[in-house]
């Protein structure tokens, strides 16, 4: 297959079509979170609303993104990365117009589509169209400009959300849409499997497809039925049963749409289990710190936001060169510093109590920052060149696409899972407070019935006086301990994720392709 210099007229457009592609996900993605409140306000939506509006993006692209991968290698994967920036551009002006929550959810799972056609295909084009020894470079000057574009989204969405224009979230997305379809279709050439003639996997599609659909809702419906619940178990049951069922279609078919001897590679194995549960932590403990800076902290969101530039400098100074150092002495010792780094930093972030606000910030949350961005910075385009190098080309698209599938499957994790056992851990040490307090037991209740609110929770209205203040102390104090624990997990998955590392990835070269 014909491959391209990164330095060249052809690469270059290539990088900057992608980058801009993958931005719209991005800004999406992150944006989103910090102008819900206004978002609320106006379509006057619940907070379950507002779970869906958030998740119903995240079900559809979990669901597809896998096909999303397949169907780029099989049809071409200029041709399905565009059709996806079409839908999401489509899928984001419905969005900006939408009169109603009912109508914004529907809206997100049309971007959702898009998205799964989308997003593997980014990677898919870099790895098959740059020069093999350029592609860690080419990878990390992606995940620097993208990395920019995600962390440099909440602070827009602050100002957005300030000024009362929430709706330009998505309409932002349109001239960017617009813009990397036009470079595409004029300045990148199509890159595809060259045996197109087998048919499509419709077996294994349609059963990844609903066992990732039924496993991701299970997730997002814990913290409001309970595991306990036949919404919860019900569809986790179902879904690992329909990959179990995948698993046998793959094995059984003579072209599987994820063929299973990629994973006879202990490379591709191995940084596919990396970035579950390098990503469950970030997610987790990225959520939880923007939680506790507004919500206990006292930060404005446009604060918030600007707390993570740091991180975001670091990621733009060291991703590229992180790339450049695994394609020159191979991913293995990155991955193993950067992802036990980046534990090490949550864990850092984990011991900060009741702070004075911003004025404090120095001394407090950026030293936890430094690590952890020093440890992200080194881990993502190494991450990304060691699986797209531990497949032939012809897979890029697939590989891309089950990488993907484990990153924001780790995200449902981070926020579903995470987020039941945040709020358990509330009500445990919002109990320990409540008995040195003379409320009566319904009083309790009514207590620690606001916890699922967790940093947000409010004092009930019959409670006065004292008794008032003591609560309201109860329950930052309660959300700090919280938040604690939830960060030590996070800080062990990222541990975790570098022993991984570790035990799979024995070889020093970048490549080792199949």
């Amino acid at each position: 297959m014909l491959t391209v210099s990164l330095r060249s007229r052809a690469g270059k457009w290539i990088m900057i079509s992608t980058i801009l592609a993958s931005s719209m996900a991005f800004i999406d993605a992150t944006a989103l979170n910090v102008v819900l409140p206004a978002l609320q306000k106006s379509l006057g939506a619940s907070g379950a609303d507002l779970f869906w509006i958030l998740n119903a993006y995240l079900l559809m692209l979990a669901s597809l993104i896998l096909i999303g991968g397949s169907l780029g290698d099989k049809l071409g994967r200029k041709k399905v990365f565009m059709a996806g920036i079409f839908i999401f551009i489509c899928g984001s002006a419905a969005c900006g117009i939408s009169p109603g929550v009912t109508y914004l959810i529907l809206f997100r799972i049309i971007q959702g589509v898009g998205g799964a056609l989308m997003i593997p295909g980014s990677l898919s084009l870099i790895s098959s169209s740059i020069n093999p020894d350029e592609r860690g470079k080419a990878i990390g000057t992606w995940s620097a400009a993208t990395t920019l574009v995600t962390m440099g989204a909440p602070i827009l969405g602050g100002a957005l959300a300030d000024s009362g224009l929430w709706r330009y979230i998505f309409f932002i997305n349109i001239p960017i849409g617009i813009a990397a379809l036009l470079m595409l279709g004029f300045k990148v050439y199509e890159t595809k499997d060259q045996d197109t003639r087998q048919p499509l996997d419709f077996q294994g599609a349609m059963t990844i497809a609903f066992g990732l659909a039924l496993l991701t809702f299970g997730f997002l419906r814990i913290p409001a039925v309970g595991l306990h619940n036949l919404q919860a178990y019900g569809s986790l049951g179902a879904g690992i049963l329909l990959l179990v069922i995948f698993i046998v279609i793959e094995k059984n078919s003579k072209q599987p749409m994820m063929p299973l001897s990629l994973f006879a590679n202990p490379i591709f194995t191995g940084t596919n289990l990396l970035t579950l549960f390098l990503y469950a932590g970030l997610g987790a403990g990225m959520l939880f710190i923007s939680l506790n800076l507004v919500q206990v902290q006292g930060y404005s969101q446009l604060q918030s936001g600007l707390t993570f530039l740091p991180f975001t400098l670091m990621m733009i100074t060291l991703a590229r060169f992180a790339g450049s150092l695994a394609d020159k002495f191979g991913p293995r010792l990155l991955l193993i510093f950067g992802p036990t780094t980046a534990g090490a930093g949550l864990l850092i972030l984990s011991f900060i109590k009741q702070t004075a606000g911003p004025s404090d910030y120095w001394t407090t949350f950026f030293p936890g920052y430094i690590v952890f961005g020093l440890g992200v910075s080194f881990t993502v385009a190494p991450l990304t060149a060691a699986v797209m190098g531990s497949v032939s080309d012809h897979f890029s698209g697939t590989a891309s696409g089950v990488n993907n599938a484990m990153s924001r499957i780790a995200g449902v994790f981070a926020n579903a899972i995470f987020g039941a056992l945040a709020v358990l851990f509330f009500i445990s040490a919002l109990q320990i407070h409540l008995r040195d307090t003379t409320l009566k037991p319904y009083e309790k209740q009514q207590v620690i019935a606001r916890a699922a609110d967790l940093g947000n929770a409010e004092v009930p209205a019959g409670i006065t006086g004292n008794e008032k203040q003591l609560i309201a102390k109860a329950y930052h104090e309660s959300f700090i301990s919280a938040y604690a624990k939830i960060m030590r997990i996070s800080s062990g998955l990222g541990f975790l994720a570098g022993l991984t590392a570790f035990v799979f990835v024995k070889r020093q070269g970048g490549g080792g392709k199949k």
